[in-house]
């Protein structure tokens, strides 16, 4: 096996419960039906006995010191697996992205999930899903766990959702690490002479003096071109220890993986100790920090630990920038995410391969899998195989960040896009009652409207326009819901393939697993075959706000885009430090095509508002805010965590999703 990827996955697996592999969803068995619509997404994942993950690592071709177990059921995959297959032919690369959803969600892991397992387990074609891993945020605040449902999901699923291993927490702790050394850096140069840091940051050690790698390089970039600490002048020395951070300009904040409104804006310095230095900060949630940013779009623990140094935190007095280089702490954040780098293996319910790692938010973050997962994944399922990796939320934000940030970060092109739909979202798009998540849905969401749905397939129009934009094939998959109607399905399958889109597909995977996603299967594998003219959206030579009003324009319909004042000087300063040929991760709501989460179907004629805009330069991208887009999402009046228990004498976790 060594030098080439394995030449056939395996799916199917002994089950606990009836389970649809094998079954027709047109004759199923009474029983299953029951265990189906009146089981929980976490009882159908225990009924399900996963195979060990080192045999799964067998099946699909790692070798024993390419894994490193974590317990029965997951497992990190080392980076070197891609040395060892660097000459084996990439697979096909699929994109999962959705319309403009519900705030209930439409089903996009499901639907990765579901087309993965009927790839694999009913077509016998190698096939790698690509997944987020949740945040704690909505786990416990609004949407609940995230690893698919019914019997297209990842398991365990409690494992899935809850720590897995470890990666929020190592970003958690890198980040807030970084943040402790910025404020700790202007307390020390703020009360102590240029004599005193020198002494303190180049201590004498057994009677001798020495700079650390880390000091040296900064030397460097200040034309300082010494190894001896006692050779400087006054004048180096002072260069040297002062960073000279204009805590106004500060834009590294804290994280916290929980829904925390309460943090949206806190003082800090607040101690005695602190001696009066005082300043106003915030919290976002973990997962929209930087560090996952770069995590998503790494290619190699060394090009991670560059990435990480060149990360902007602040300006100095001069208007520089200062980066978590010049504080010293790139070493350190290297090492707390050395294991978080490598992908987690798991198992989708049919015994399929999952790759899990980076972290969800498309609507105020980067939102999409890891490049290092893909790569990896389409080395192992060979030529003929397929690599499924999903994007957050709706097209216009998760799959337009994917093809434009991603893309260019990992050079791979993409083969089609599946694009995700369901007859409940286009209802409230084509003017349906509110949908509010944790409430009964109105008659109009569980009753045939065809005139509801036919309105609302403006949304899943405008979405096939926007993949049109990028050059690649679309396949429409429509999750389907017991409530929808024969006529309502089919109505929707018609309008999407006289929109452009190469096909469009009726999904039953959650009641059928992947024996109900084979159509669509059949469906990707045609279009993948179809000529690709993959585009990006502009250029990166172009203006920051050149870039921001093509996305604006094109992608979400807007008449133009508005900067605020604060957002005009950061897009000068950033272009005056060099910055101006990124790339835009655009920080907007989910739930609407503009910035105004009630304006549902096609907004048009709005005048986009940039409140502010954020330069994340080791990730490699500008970050504008739309609006009043906040980067810490609060808990509802009755969060999920009201219904998520432990039992205490079999250990298992209830109420999860």
């Amino acid at each position: 096996m060594k030098g080439a990827a394995c030449t056939g996955f395996r799916g199917k697996q002994t089950q606990k419960h009836p389970c649809p592999v094998g079954q027709s969803i047109q004759q199923p068995q009474i029983s299953w039906l029951l265990f189906v619509f009146f089981s929980s997404d976490i009882e159908i994942s225990r009924a399900q006995s996963p195979k060990a993950v080192d045999v799964l690592a067998k099946e699909i071709g790692l070798l024993t010191d390419e894994i490193e177990i974590y317990g029965q059921t997951k497992a990190k995959v080392r980076l070197s697996l891609l040395e060892r297959l660097k000459d084996q032919p990439d697979g096909k690369y699929v994109l999962v992205a959705g319309i403009t959803p519900t705030p209930l969600g439409e089903g996009k892991s499901t639907v990765t999930v579901g087309l993965v397992q009927a790839l694999t387990a009913h077509l016998n074609i190698n096939s790698f899903a690509c997944l987020r891993q949740p945040s704690q945020g909505p786990t416990f605040g609004v949407k609940g766990g995230a690893a698919g449902g019914g019997y297209a999901q990842v398991i365990p699923m409690e494992e899935f959702n809850l720590h897995l291993t470890g990666d929020i927490h190592a970003i958690t702790a890198a980040n807030n690490l970084l943040a402790a050394a910025i404020d700790a850096r202007i307390l020390h140069e703020n009360t102590q002479s240029d004599k005193s840091l020198y002494n303190r940051l180049v201590p004498v050690v057994n009677g001798m003096r020495g700079f650390s790698a880390i000091q040296l390089a900064r030397l460097r970039r200040l034309g300082i071109n010494k190894t001896d600490p006692e050779t400087l002048t006054e004048e180096e020395i002072s260069k040297f220890v002062r960073l000279d951070i204009d805590p106004s300009t500060i834009t590294w904040q804290r994280v916290v993986d929980t829904n925390d409104r309460f943090l949206r804006k806190v003082t800090v310095g607040q101690a005695n100790t602190e001696k009066g230095f005082v300043r106003q900060a915030q919290f976002d949630i973990a997962v929209a920090s930087e560090i996952m940013a770069i995590l998503a779009l790494t290619t190699s623990l060394q090009d991670m630990k560059e990435r990480l140094g060149k990360m902007v935190v602040a300006n100095d007095k001069k208007g520089e920038p200062v980066t978590a280089e010049d504080l010293g702490v790139t070493g350190a954040l290297a090492v707390l995410m050395k294991d978080a780098i490598k992908p987690t293996l798991m198992q989708t319910l049919e015994g399929t391969p999952v790759f899990v790692h980076a972290g969800p938010f498309a609507n105020i973050a980067h939102g999409n899998s890891s490049v290092l997962a893909d790569k990896i994944a389409l080395k192992l399922v060979g030529e003929k195989g397929f690599v499924v990796t999903e994007a957050g939320f709706g097209a216009d934000i998760g799959m337009e960040k994917f093809f434009n940030i991603k893309c260019r970060a990992s050079g791979l092109v993409p083969s089609v896009v599946v694009l995700v739909a369901t007859v409940r979202a286009l209802k409230m798009h084509g003017g349906g009652p509110n949908v509010t998540a944790g409430a009964p849905l109105k008659k109009e969401y569980t009753e045939e409207n065809l005139q509801l749905v036919a309105d609302g397939c403006c949304n899943l129009q405008k979405q096939i326009q926007i993949t049109q934009l990028f050059g690649v094939p679309v396949v429409v998959a429509l999750n389907v819901f017991k409530t929808d109607s024969p006529a309502e399905v089919d109505l929707v399958c018609k309008m999407a393939k006289e929109s452009g889109a190469f096909d469009a597909v009726p999904c039953n995977h959650w009641s059928a697993g992947g024996r109900g996603a084979v159509k669509l299967a059949q469906a990707v594998e045609k279009a993948a075959n179809q000529k690709n003219s993959f585009k990006y959206l502009y250029s990166l030579e172009l203006p920051i706000v050149e870039k921001i009003r093509i996305i604006a324009q094109k992608v979400y319909g807007a008449q133009d885009i508005e900067l605020s004042p604060t957002a005009q000087s950061q897009v000068d300063r950033y272009t005056q430090q060099g910055f101006g040929n990124l790339p835009i991760c655009m920080a907007k709501t989910h739930l609407s095509l503009s910035h105004q989460p009630e304006r549902k179907g096609v907004p048009t004629g709005f005048i986009l508002p940039i409140s502010d805009v954020r330069a994340s330069i080791g990730a490699g991208f500008i970050y504008p805010l739309v609006g009043t887009m906040s980067t810490m999402p609060g808990l509802p009046t009755r969060p999920c965590f009201y219904d998520i228990d432990l039992d205490p004498i079999t250990e298992q976790v209830k109420g999860l999703f």
